[in-house]
């Protein structure tokens, strides 16, 4: 359901929000080799959320990206939708054009409300809730 650029930006700002918890600004290098992504894919998904204001960079040898504490509570559909749009959420769950409540697919109404379900999860989830203690060490953010 989610882009592979949209799961890595999700990966990717999780272990910046981690990081940045602990007062660290981390590099591309660093967050590719923790979420395992391709170092320039991930740069490119990163500058184009910190334009969007969804983290910060600083340049330099010492440079990377973090989040501030007010970022950090930045929900994950927010960063969905910033990267993939509102397609998942309001869409066709077929991907038909035609598909609405007035001309509904066969599945469209049992859709509707598993996509409802899925975009309350999303935006009741912020980034801070990842860097937690007890939550920081129950996943990892390499994909097997």
């Amino acid at each position: 359901m989610l882009s592979k650029t949209c799961e890595y930006a999700l990966r990717a700002m999780i272990y910046v929000a981690q990081q940045s918890r602990k007062g660290k600004v981390v590099n591309i290098k660093e967050i590719s080799e923790n979420i395992d992504s391709p170092e320039l894919f991930i740069g490119k998904i990163l500058q184009g959320l910190s334009k969007q204001g969804f983290l910060k960079s600083s340049k330099g040898r010492y440079g990377g990206f973090f989040i501030s504490e007010k970022d950090a509570e930045t929900s994950l559909a927010d960063i969905i939708i910033a990267i993939d749009g509102d397609k998942m959420f309001k869409g066709c769950g077929v991907g038909l054009a035609y598909c609405s409540d007035i001309n509904p697919c066969p599945i469209h109404n049992e859709y509707k409300t598993a996509r409802s379900l899925m975009y309350n999860i999303y935006k009741k989830t912020t980034l801070i809730q990842f860097t937690e203690k007890k939550q920081e060490t129950k996943f990892f953010l390499k994909r097997e």
